[in-house]
């Protein structure tokens, strides 16, 4: 019996011991699981806020693109006024984000002091390139730094090559002889799209012999309408309504949400078609479909997502990334309802132009030079 009884103990211990080990085993597979982190991505918006349909949108898109594909934690600060720049930045630190987009050329100098005091931490910045000093410029205040950044990737845009085919088709479809633009703040991220903007229409009048007029910018002086600021739809319609009384019929806003007070001018008055810009308007602001003739793309979403896989992948690197009509970074978005009424002719031509900027046979600056 008292063998039976040992038995039946050691046999019980054995047991026990199995359990445990089991027990051991499934608890620890998910614990290792759990132990790999989620890579974080923070943004830093410019003044218009995350909604504005325009480049802090699109870089949000990116982020929120990487979370659905990627599997990343993202999050955004808002910045209401230029002094909640380099505090959201700290903020972004603080969280230990493994990488923090800013938006915008105003965020520039903010940007680079934070990376100089934080080499390990990944910038990424939207439209905006290093070195950025200039003759007489104090380093920190007046721009950002003298040299490349190797923790900040510069995102870039050829804007101007799309906004060259917005102003072909726009010189191609007036119906007065005289088209518009204005911007926001008289900053270059913002003036390339004026610049290509008349280009297209000088191209377009030396091909067809004509004289169709671009109405606030010239690119030779330097010259043209700003608001002042990328948030006032009332501005927005103003300038629109002066540009109809000065004889456009077709206008391109480069000032994000202002161009939407433009586009309801459009709409509600019946005297003026819109180009739009950053977004293709007619799915970011459906509303006015009935008048946007098309728009000139910047595909932030795009740059900000491969810039986070490369952060997945290990391939981070600092510098300048700039996006061109040959990559599609930059693009003439469809016609949408206004496709019928472009002529094929047209069409044609402006699939010429574009072939012709990416080959290198015609260039923005050459056109403008009378080349």
């Amino acid at each position: 019996m008292k063998k039976t009884y040992a038995l039946f103990a050691i046999l019980l211990v054995a047991v026990m011991l199995l359990s445990a080990c089991g027990t051991a085993t499934n608890t620890t597979a998910p614990a290792t699981s759990a132990s790999t982190p989620k890579i974080k991505v923070g943004e830093v918006t410019d003044l218009g806020g995350v909604d504005d349909k325009s480049f802090n949108a699109l870089g949000w898109k990116g982020v929120t693109d990487a979370e659905a594909q990627l599997g990343i934690d993202g999050k955004y600060l808002e910045s209401n006024q230029q002094s909640d720049y380099s505090k959201n930045i700290q903020q972004m630190l603080s969280e230990k984000e493994d990488l923090i987009v800013t938006v915008g050329f105003l965020l520039g100098v903010d940007t680079a002091t934070a990376a100089k005091a934080n080499p390990n931490q990944k910038f990424a910045i939207i439209d905006y390139t290093y070195p950025d000093c200039y003759t007489g410029a104090v380093e920190g205040k007046d721009c950002g730094s003298s040299t490349d950044l190797a923790n900040v990737r510069g995102l870039a845009f050829q804007t101007d090559q799309a906004a060259f085919l917005a102003g072909y088709l726009a010189a191609g479809m007036t119906k007065t002889g005289k088209v518009g633009t204005f911007g926001g703040i008289k900053i270059p991220t913002v003036t390339i799209f004026m610049k290509g903007y008349q280009a297209g229409v000088m191209y377009y009048n030396k091909k067809h012999n004509t004289s169709v007029q671009v109405l606030g910018w010239d690119d030779a002086k330097q010259d043209g309408l700003f608001t002042g600021n990328f948030n006032s739809t009332d501005d927005g319609k103003s300038f629109a309504t002066s540009l109809v009384q000065e004889g456009a019929d077709i206008i391109m806003p480069v000032a994000g949400p202002v161009g939407l007070g433009s586009a309801a001018y459009c709409q509600t008055s019946g005297k003026c078609l819109i180009i739009g810009v950053d977004t293709d308007w007619f799915v970011s602001s459906p509303d006015y479909a009935s008048i946007e003739l098309s728009s000139v793309q910047k595909k932030v979403d795009v740059a900000v997502f491969k810039t986070i896989q490369d952060v997945i992948n290990g391939k981070f690197t600092g510098g300048t990334v700039t996006y061109t009509l040959a990559d599609g970074g930059v693009d003439l978005a469809p016609f949408h309802n206004f496709d019928s009424q472009v002529p094929q002719s047209l069409k044609d031509e402006i699939a010429q132009a574009k072939a012709d900027i990416i080959s290198g046979a015609i260039t923005v600056d050459g056109v403008l030079a009378g080349k």
